[in-house]
């Protein structure tokens, strides 16, 4: 499998993501080609600096970065030589079988949407993020932040989505599915929560439980937890800023160290027709590393032909 790694994206790029690269190196034996993407004069003296073998390593020169704070559609159309630009050409082309990047997070959805495509049938591709919870599993939250107003049909969606990661990456045979919502019972919430209810209990393709509130997010009671993004930002935010509590009071606690997003990578985009992966601005080598595993991890599964496959089925 050949990842594609946007070598100039986060704000402590290119320096970091080569430390995530000797880092996952370090873990032994691969099969993986990493195509590097930046700026190859930087990129190679950083190789050489920190003695990285270049055997399984392709550099692919891009002239131009989109900065954070740069509009999307218009970085993307005015910089084609970017390093963001420039792995959506490849991953498109079938020369690359998957993009990360801890870039200009709306560059890369355009890029996502434009350049890869939405499976057939997926109206909205949504982000998945991961939410420790007591028992020491992962559970997902879709949308966190990429889709803030939604129609009944996407949140139905992004369940079905969801739960496919759940299962083939995260490792839950029939991971539970829960609508979040501001009570249990059926028939509570805003007229969004309460149309989306009807179609999660007729979903075939998942394993719903109802609705969930907001104290469950944190222990084991769903495994894949549904919403819009402006929900599910603030919950997402929420959860990044326990981890940065805890550092500033000094508590030393297993459960809350897992707050530490970095321990994951990134989120993946779900609903595209190739591996996408987005991380942090602030991502460090630990976070490049994971990103790169989860990646592979996508690759290896085959998850996107398995959405493919669940999406056709129901055209």
């Amino acid at each position: 499998m050949n990842i594609a790694l946007d070598m100039m994206g986060g704000d402590y790029a290119p320096l970091e993501a080569v430390k995530g690269i000797s880092l996952f190196l370090a873990e032994g034996d691969k099969n993986t080609t990493l195509t590097l993407i930046g700026d190859k004069a930087i990129v190679e003296a950083l190789l050489l600096e920190h003695k990285i073998p270049t055997d399984s390593i392709t550099l692919v020169h891009a002239s131009e970065v989109i900065g954070m704070q740069e509009h999307p559609t218009k970085a993307l159309r005015e910089k084609p030589q970017s390093s963001i630009a420039r792995g959506f050409e490849l991953l498109a082309s079938g020369k690359t079988d998957a993009f990360i990047s801890a870039g200009n997070t709306g560059a890369m959805m355009v890029g996502s949407l434009f350049s890869i495509k939405a499976i057939e049938g997926v109206t909205r591709p949504t982000i998945g993020a991961y939410i420790p919870r007591e028992n020491g599993k992962l559970g997902l939250l879709v949308d966190a932040g990429i889709n803030s107003d939604c129609k009944p049909e996407n949140l139905a969606q992004f369940a079905t989505l969801g739960s496919l990661y759940a299962e083939h990456i995260l490792g839950y045979p029939n991971p539970k599915v829960g609508l979040i919502n501001l009570g249990e019972e059926e028939g509570k919430g805003n007229l969004l929560t309460q149309a989306t209810y009807p179609l999660l209990k007729e979903n075939k393709h998942i394993n719903f439980i109802g609705n969930i509130e907001g104290r469950d997010v944190l222990i084991d009671k769903a495994d894949v937890m549904v919403c819009e993004g402006f929900t599910g930002n603030v919950v997402l935010k929420l959860a990044e800023s326990i981890y940065d509590l805890i550092q500033r009071r000094g508590i030393q606690d297993e459960h809350f160290e897992r707050f530490n997003f970095e321990v994951y990578g990134g989120v993946p985009v779900l609903g595209v027709a190739k591996p996408v992966v987005i991380g942090h601005g602030i991502s460090h080598a630990l976070a490049f590393k994971n990103m790169i595993l989860t990646a592979e991890r996508m690759i290896a599964k085959d998850l996107m032909q398995k959405m493919k496959d669940i999406f056709s089925s129901q055209a």
